[in-house]
């Protein structure tokens, strides 16, 4: 069975714990919730397992959009939508536009540590490999500035990081290696869309990329999640985030 059962919720009659993973917790006041969880165990309380009912229930077979409507953060959604439209507006080719509609996917649905990376590895097998490469290097190279395209170190950096802030080695060598790779001009293009602190006025709708996610993006048809794929289980983690296990 492909998505997520049609009926009643999972665990009926029980109340539902959500076990948070170590990665949300570690290094905060919550690290050691785990103990206090799992003494709240006893017949009647249990651990939650599938569809969370705060969150909006995902087609059977869920393809990129629906990860876009149902599961992908307010801030990171308006930020890739704006992100690929100004792209999509510079005439920028159609990869590019794309490889901007996903350039943050990791920090809307999934992880923030190395973003770039992790996002590349869950749209890997479904876009061209430039497209991936993009991604993953648009992490590194968003912390140099290409005076030769306009690129300024950004000023929301400032804002998130502090002024004295310098990336670690291994982001500076993975800068230095995209600026000597091909397709380093289309990670560059990346950041150059890749705006934070938007303005929240203007209404995107994600359908207005349907066209080019349909050109190249390839839709497993048994969903996202369910194909059987090297990263199926990083699609189910976006899918069901508060499984225990």
């Amino acid at each position: 069975m492909n998505g997520n059962p049609e009926g009643p919720f999972p665990q009926a009659g029980n109340q539902r714990l959500i076990l948070p993973a170590p990665v949300a917790t570690n290094g905060t006041a919550s690290a050691d919730v785990e103990s206090s969880l799992f003494a709240q165990l006893k017949p009647g309380t249990v651990f939650m397992m599938g569809d969370n009912p705060v969150l909006p229930r995902m087609p059977r077979r869920p393809r990129l959009l629906d990860f876009f409507k149902c599961r992908i953060t307010d801030v990171t959604y308006r930020h890739l939508l704006t992100s690929a439209k100004r792209a999509m507006e510079a005439g920028q080719d159609e990869k590019i536009v794309l490889a901007c509609l996903l350039h943050d996917i990791s920090n809307g649905c999934l992880i923030r540590t190395d973003h770039g990376y992790w996002g590349a590895q869950l749209i890997a097998p479904y876009v061209d490999e430039e497209i991936a490469w993009a991604v993953q290097n648009h992490q590194a190279l968003r912390y140099f500035a290409d005076e030769s395209v306009g690129y300024q170190y950004p000023e929301s950096y400032v804002r998130f990081f502090g002024a004295n802030y310098t990336p670690p080695d291994y982001i500076r060598e993975a800068a230095e290696r995209a600026k000597r790779h091909r397709w380093y001009m289309s990670a560059r293009l990346v950041t150059l869309y890749d705006i934070y602190f938007l303005d929240t006025s203007e209404t995107l709708e994600p359908g207005i990329f349907e066209d080019i996610i349909g050109r190249h993006f390839r839709e497993p048809k048994e969903g996202l999640g369910f194909d059987g794929s090297n990263v199926a289980h990083m699609w189910r983690t976006a899918i069901w985030p508060n499984n225990a296990l």
